[in-house]
């Protein structure tokens, strides 16, 4: 949403609701809560008693990792969404390939993904507690909100129950994953919609894109060669372009990182909206959001709120809400899939 070549993100329709709060972290200690619907099959504290200290676990990794590498929290957020965009949240982008067989960590757009290793720890510590119990797609649900929590965003209880698929196909990220150069309405109607996610869950999940950094090659177009026209995106600030440049010297460039949203890219904020609203984000599936009536709205409200320094309550409870409905795309549940014993492999 960042260390990826492309960019994703989520919700699902499903005929049975359970209910889950989402706490918001006010500033001295208020807190606001909002009831929204669960998918069918999940459920909050799904671990209540099979492992009752799940959550705890998680939490406690994550803080000591994010506390020792916070460049991670972007790319573990953005993790979940990969995942999910590609046959629902299964935990099947944690998968590795087998012989013959390239597995979804080998397509294009998760090859710059970071962050297996936290996973596999934290893996680690719930087997040790509960063996067999605690799903790697569950996991990957916990580790997004908590990451978000760490860099100042919004709590929201996390429908847990998710079971683990067990294939994995490099073709189908390609296939599934929004690209970067695609505009927004492309996004929407291709990858968004048919996903049960739509034009309100778009906006406000591409400010994910508040944490975390881009390779150069994902943007690059939009420096050097927008639409095959061997000149910048006329939509990119006059005063950014050359900044972007200037660290983008080589088109082609895999290697050498930026920040999203310059200046706050390690603390999840509505900052992201400002840098969006004055022609400064990175990508074209974002800045092509100003094209549309009700996504530039929610972009220049959520840019007032950060140009005034206020606390960004409505994008903070639409994202944690968002967050819950592309959590429940095309889960497992029940008796489907397994609960992987190791995340890279199949039990």
């Amino acid at each position: 949403m960042h260390e990826m070549v492309f960019i994703l993100l989520f919700g699902f329709a499903f005929p049975f609701f359970l209910q889950s709060s989402i706490v918001l972290s006010y500033p001295f200690g208020l807190q606001s809560t909002s009831v929204l619907p669960n998918p069918s099959g999940l459920r909050v504290g799904f671990y209540q008693y099979t492992c009752p200290n799940a959550e705890v676990i998680v939490r406690d990794e994550m803080t000591k990792i994010i506390s020792q590498v916070p460049s991670l929290a972007g790319p573990l957020l953005r993790m979940h969404f990969h995942d999910c965009f590609v046959n629902g949240c299964d935990g099947s982008i944690l998968l590795n390939s087998t012989p013959g067989s390239p597995s979804e960590k080998e397509s294009v757009p998760n090859l710059s993904l970071r962050g297996f290793g936290t996973i596999d720890r934290v893996k680690a510590k719930l087997e040790q507690a509960c063996p067999g119990v605690v799903s790697c797609a569950d996991i990957l649900a916990l580790v997004a909100r908590d990451v978000v929590v760490l860099t100042k965003g919004p709590h929201w209880d996390v429908p847990t129950g998710r079971r683990d698929g067990r294939r994995s196909v490099e073709q189908e990220a390609l296939d599934n994953l929004p690209p970067p150069f695609f505009d927004a309405a492309q996004n929407l109607n291709q990858f968004f919609i048919p996903k049960g996610l739509d034009a309100k869950d778009q906006v406000v999940l591409l400010g994910g894109h508040t944490l975390g950094t881009s390779h150069c090659s994902a943007f690059s177009d939009r420096l050097y060669n927008f639409t095959g026209t061997m000149m910048p995106d006329p939509s990119l600030d006059k005063f950014y372009l050359p900044r972007l440049k200037s660290k983008c010297s080589n088109p082609g460039d895999t290697t050498t990182l930026v920040e999203m949203d310059p200046g706050s890219f390690r603390t999840f904020d509505a900052s992201y909206y400002r840098h969006l609203a004055r022609g400064r984000s990175l990508f074209t599936s974002d800045q092509t959001l100003m094209a549309d009536p009700f996504a530039r709205a929610y972009v220049l409200r959520q840019a007032a709120v950060a140009d005034a320094g206020a606390f960004p309550a409505e994008f903070f409870a639409d994202f944690a809400a968002s967050m819950v409905k592309m959590g429940g795309v095309q889960v497992l549940t029940g008796a489907q899939g397994e609960v992987r014993r190791h995340c890279a492999f199949v039990n």
